[in-house]
C-alpha cells in the first residue's frame, strides 16, 4: 500500500463554489444526507477534516449538531462517503475507456479524451476533488485501502492507454509509469488553485491540458 502523506491545504480565501450540487451524490442517500455531504465538503475544504466539527456540518446544512449521526455513524464515515462517491465520479468521467471499451480507437484521440475527462471533472468539481486529495490520511486504514483501490483503477486506465499508444508506435515514452504519474498530476494539481470565475472554463482547461499531455507523450 502506498505511504500515507499529508498534503498542504489551500487557504480558505482561495475557495470558490464548484458545480457540485446535492444531485451529485445520487439516489443512494436521502435528501437530508445529501445536504449534509454537501455541507461537509465545504467545511472540510475550508477548515480541514480535523478542525471541522459536527456542528459546522449541521449548521451548513441548516440542521442541528446531531443531524450528522442520524445518517452517518461518524464524521469519518461522512468523509469516506465523499471520497468513495467523488472517486467513482472521477472514474466515470473518463467515459467508456474506463472499462477499456473502444480499445480499437486511435490511441492519440483516446488519450486526449481521457485527459479532457480527467481535467474537466477536477475543474468542475474542484472542491470535492480537493477534499478527495487532501484528506486521505483522515480515513481509517480499511477505508483508505478501498479508496486507494479506486485510485489504482484510474491509474490503470491511463497506463493501459499509454501502453497501447507505445505499442502502436504513436507515443515516444521511455517510462510508462513515470509519464502516467505526470499526466494524472495535471488533474490533481489544479484543485489547489482552480476557480470557476477564473480565466479558463473547465472545457478550455481540459483542451489545453489534453494538448500538454500529448506533447509529454511525444506527439507533435
Amino acid at each position: 500500500m502506498a505511504a500515507r502523506r499529508a498534503r498542504p491545504r489551500p487557504q480558505a480565501s482561495a475557495l470558490v463554489d464548484d458545480e457540485t450540487d446535492e444531485e451529485f451524490w445520487g439516489s443512494e442517500y436521502p435528501p437530508v444526507a445529501r445536504s449534509l455531504l454537501t455541507s461537509a465538503v465545504a467545511c472540510f475544504a475550508e477548515k480541514g477534516f480535523e478542525a471541522t466539527t459536527t456542528r459546522d456540518i449541521g449548521t451548513g446544512a441548516g440542521l442541528s449538531t446531531a443531524a450528522l449521526y442520524v445518517h452517518f455513524p461518524s464524521k469519518e464515515e461522512a468523509l469516506f462517503a465523499i471520497m468513495r462517491i467523488g472517486h467513482q465520479r472521477a472514474l466515470e468521467a473518463l467515459g467508456p475507456q474506463a472499462a477499456r471499451d473502444g480499445a480499437d480507437r486511435d490511441p492519440v484521440t483516446a488519450m486526449a479524451d481521457l485527459v479532457r475527462g480527467l481535467v474537466g471533472w477536477h475543474a468542475r468539481h474542484h472542491t470535492v476533488a480537493r477534499v478527495c486529495q487532501f484528506e486521505l490520511t483522515a480515513l481509517t486504514p480499511e477505508h483508505y485501502r478501498q479508496i486507494i483501490a479506486v485510485r489504482k483503477g484510474i491509474t490503470d486506465v491511463f497506463r493501459f492507454a499509454v501502453s497501447r499508444g507505445v505499442a502502436a508506435g504513436v507515443f515516444d515514452v521511455d517510462d510508462v509509469n513515470r509519464v502516467v504519474r505526470a499526466i494524472l498530476s495535471l488533474g490533481v494539481d489544479l484543485v489547489r488553485w482552480y476557480r470557476l470565475d477564473g480565466a479558463d472554463s473547465p472545457d478550455k482547461l481540459a483542451e489545453v491540458y489534453a494538448g500538454l499531455a500529448l506533447r509529454m507523450l511525444g506527439v507533435r
